[in-house]
């Protein structure tokens, strides 16, 4: 016999009903509707109560949406004891496709980072080692993921570096509204062997060439300290943020260091004050140079 836990979820039209065990092997699936849940009885069964709206299962665990018709405190313990009824008579949750080619099991999670417009979804896997910022869905060409990620309508911009990617929303829904299903179809399209990034086709500004190997020699000496820096005691610190910095230019003259804001750093509230408390200040001990000045331009 199967005991359930209920548990509440970012989202409050959305509760999670939890097994003692893994109800799915390396898979998640969402149900729109009971046409769509051919592969699930017991979603099917579900289907049949007017107020739910979706369902979700993945890991351990069966997530439902409701319309807004009904409260969940009104009737999750009703559901609950359908969901432990069906399994216990020895009821199908879902089907697996044995044809179906076998999925990478991947683990994505979402992060909340400074910028309270930007999320950072975390894999756990390396998508890429050259970071991309894209703005809209035409700059998509090398991002079969992006691309995808554009066709939500609350989507605005995708940021994408080593192992995570960054969303930046508009301000018409909610995060708690989104989250689950973004971090689903990010895991879902990972895991069955979407490409994320083709690093062959990244077309790469001349803000990221001038910081390449080949071309840094080529710099003066002031740029390449400043790039040095920032590779070293910024880059890190912004990534954990769901972000990053690069070096645009320096002119020796004005002292003026111009550096690129990406992801979650793009109009964040408190990049100014960690570009002038934090950066600025950095560069003017590091390079004792008291006159330095730190501007940033988005990318």
């Amino acid at each position: 016999m199967i005991q359930l836990v209920i548990k509440e979820t970012q989202n409050p039209s959305i509760l999670k009903f939890e097994f003692p065990d893994f109800i799915t092997q390396n898979e998640s699936f969402e149900f729109k509707n009971i046409d769509e849940a051919k592969n699930s009885p017991l979603a099917q069964k579900l289907f049949y109560l007017p107020f739910v709206k979706t369902v979700y299962i993945s890991g351990n665990f069966i997530a439902i949406e409701k319309f807004s018709i009904v409260e969940w405190e009104d009737v999750q313990e009703a559901v609950a004891e359908q969901i432990t009824s069906f399994v216990n008579s020895g009821g199908i949750i879902v089907t697996i496709d044995e044809n179906k080619s076998k999925k990478q099991p991947a683990s994505v999670y979402g992060e909340s980072t400074p910028n309270p417009a930007v999320l950072k979804f975390v894999v756990s896997r390396m998508l890429t080692k050259t970071a991309v910022e894209f703005k809209n869905i035409d700059e998509t060409s090398a991002s079969p993921l992006a691309k995808e990620l554009f066709k939500f309508p609350y989507v605005k911009e995708v940021f994408i570096d080593e192992n995570y990617v960054s969303v930046t929303k508009y301000a018409v829904n909610e995060w708690q509204e989104i989250t689950l299903e973004l971090r689903s179809f990010i895991k879902e399209f990972i895991e069955n062997g979407g490409t994320v990034l083709d690093e062959s086709l990244v077309n790469l500004s001349p803000k990221i060439e001038k910081q390449k190997i080949e071309n840094f020699d080529t710099l003066d000496t002031t740029s390449q300290q400043i790039i040095n820096i920032l590779e070293e005691y910024v880059k890190p610190a912004v990534a954990a943020d769901g972000g990053n910095i690069l070096f645009d230019s320096y002119d020796e003259k004005e002292k003026r260091v111009k550096v690129v804001l990406q992801g979650a750093c793009n109009g964040c509230p408190s990049s100014t004050f960690t570009l002038k408390s934090g950066i600025e200040n950095m560069l003017k001990d590091m390079l004792n140079d008291k006159d330095i000045i730190v501007e940033a331009s988005n990318g």
